[in-house]
């Protein structure tokens, strides 16, 4: 054999990420949407029993909000299996757990008395509140999405050469 062949390199995947636990995430990213849409808007699974949104309410939806958090978390790690993670992806985990207290604090904030009905009134979720929940979830969205693996392309020596 002649030095000058060169061997093709190798394309198998280094890394693959575990289907069971991406599974496992997304499964309880989709349960907790459906928790979510349950205290967000009963009406669609026939359960709309008051004009007003009240704590109980308030509670469903923000249980859910933890949960799709968690899937999302769960879901996401399992792409850095084996790897180290990046420093925008250990920002990312604290800015998901960053957005759901801003959430479950804005969405409580009567419960916690610092709302604009505190109690003993019933608690209600006004402009206020859901505004400081959007501002959470959004933060949530980022820290969901600082999480995911970009990895550089790798480009044949061709491309590599000429760019």
């Amino acid at each position: 054999m002649s030095e000058d062949v060169a061997l093709s390199p190798d394309t198998s995947p280094v890394n693959l990420p575990s289907r069971m636990r991406i599974r496992v995430g997304l499964f309880l990213t989709l349960f907790g949407f459906l928790v979510f849409l349950l205290g967000a808007r009963p009406g669609l699974f026939g359960l709309d029993r008051s004009p007003v949104v009240g704590f109980v309410q308030i509670a469903v939806f923000l249980v859910g909000l933890a949960i799709i958090c968690l899937g999302g978390y769960v879901t996401l790690t399992a792409f850095w299996r084996k790897v180290e993670r990046s420093i925008a992806a250990d920002i990312g985990s604290r800015l998901v757990a960053t957005g759901y207290v801003i959430a479950v604090f804005a969405g409580m904030a009567d419960v916690f008395g610092m709302g604009t009905q505190t109690l003993p009134r019933v608690p209600f979720f006004g402009p206020w509140q859901s505004t400081g929940v959007q501002i959470g979830q959004a933060i949530i969205c980022i820290g969901l999405l600082l999480l995911i693996p970009f990895r550089p392309s790798r480009l044949p020596a061709r491309e590599q050469q000429s760019g």
